[in-house]
């Protein structure tokens, strides 16, 4: 081997997401796979995109209702199950950004991808939310992390800064709305058009350009 020959630097794919985001729990199945099928040829990354600041106000009742909708929408286009119980059970608020701290947080623990899943679950499916601290730590303490530690990472303006520099990364991508996808590859940096039912696209999208490089 040539030792002055640098190794190949794989093509980075980065998934913009939002734990609370409907239309991302509606694309987890067919993501899923996509992610098995380029595993070995892309550097996978996920970064947090924020949908809604914190907030302490409980969400406009017209805000309750579209987003009741799109949740119908979702479950009717993709099948996608979700728990309606959560409109009467809990005290919605606009408010992602805990949830992205936690994601943030779980990284440093080695758990960013089992806390994705627990608050998507814990959020669609068991009817919790992901708005209140409290539920994100319980929820930690549910993929074996220990509460008063995760808690205390979660609550640090170590990973409230990681939060916003991340934040930052993400304006300077080409992404129009959550999911997406951005193909990272040599100088250019591509957006991947998402069928949410057909992982075959955007699988077939990304090899093109790695094959054009």
């Amino acid at each position: 081997m040539n030792k002055n020959i640098p190794p190949s630097v794989k093509p980075k794919l980065i998934h913009v997401f939002d734990p609370m985001c409907s239309w991302c729990w509606g694309y987890r199945p067919t993501w899923e796979i996509l992610e098995a099928k380029l595993s070995e040829t892309v550097d996978i990354q996920y970064y947090v995109g924020g949908l809604a600041p914190d907030s302490d106000e409980a969400m406009p009742i017209e805000m309750q209702r579209f987003l009741q909708n799109t949740w119908l929408k979702i479950s009717n286009q993709l099948g996608t199950e979700f728990n309606f119980d959560f409109w009467q059970e809990c005290l919605p608020r606009r408010s992602t950004y805990p949830a992205c701290r936690a994601i943030i947080a779980a990284r440093e623990f080695g758990a960013e991808q089992q806390m994705v899943l627990a608050i998507q679950q814990g959020y669609y499916l068991q009817a919790m939310n992901p708005s209140n601290n409290s539920t994100l730590v319980n929820l930690a303490a549910s993929i074996g992390l220990e509460a008063d530690v995760f808690e205390k990472v979660l609550l640090s303006s170590k990973i409230d800064q990681q939060l916003f520099a991340e934040l930052a990364l993400v304006k300077q991508l080409p992404v129009q709305g959550f999911p997406s996808l951005v193909l990272m590859i040599n100088d250019q940096t591509v957006s991947i058009d998402i069928n949410y039912e057909n992982w075959q696209i955007s699988y077939e999208t990304i090899m093109k350009h790695i094959a054009n490089n």
